[in-house]
């Protein structure tokens, strides 16, 4: 797992349950804006197992690092979140690295004691599929 996401996971399993919502709100807002080739997100892969609208696509570079992209409404801040913590713990990652992140990723992170499981579902689905994104592109 890369090194800024184990020190993500590890803030939110040390803090205290009762800020552990804020916290993942704060990420809602690190999602950087899609660039234009996506701009109508095709090329982008739709997670149904979002309660809502949820877009991701993962590139693997030619020196094996993968980019990321996440297009999620702002209305849907706890998935927002998500995205967020994922575009900032995976930045700069290898393709490796990526493959590396535990399934089990936001219940490590006490997440599933703060919100829904129907949501932490999403969650586990969008990583899901952006490593079998990488998976795919590296075979």
């Amino acid at each position: 797992m890369p090194t800024r996401l184990a020190e993500i996971v590890e803030e939110f399993a040390a803090a205290p349950r009762e800020v552990v919502l804020e916290m993942l709100l704060e990420f809602s807002d690190e999602i950087p804006p899609l660039p234009a080739e996506f701009a109508d997100r095709s090329g982008m892969e739709q997670v149904p197992e979002c309660q809502t609208a949820f877009f991701l696509r993962a590139r693997v570079n030619p020196d094996r690092t993968v980019t990321t992209w996440f297009d999620c409404p702002p209305e849907a801040p706890t998935t927002r979140a998500f995205a967020g913590i994922l575009a900032e713990g995976l930045a700069g990652a290898s393709a490796d690295q990526v493959l590396a992140v535990p399934d089990d990723l936001y219940q490590r992170m006490g997440l599933a004691q703060a919100i829904s499981p129907l949501r932490v579902r999403g969650g586990n689905a969008i990583l899901a599929r952006l490593k079998r994104q990488v998976r795919e592109q590296i075979a």
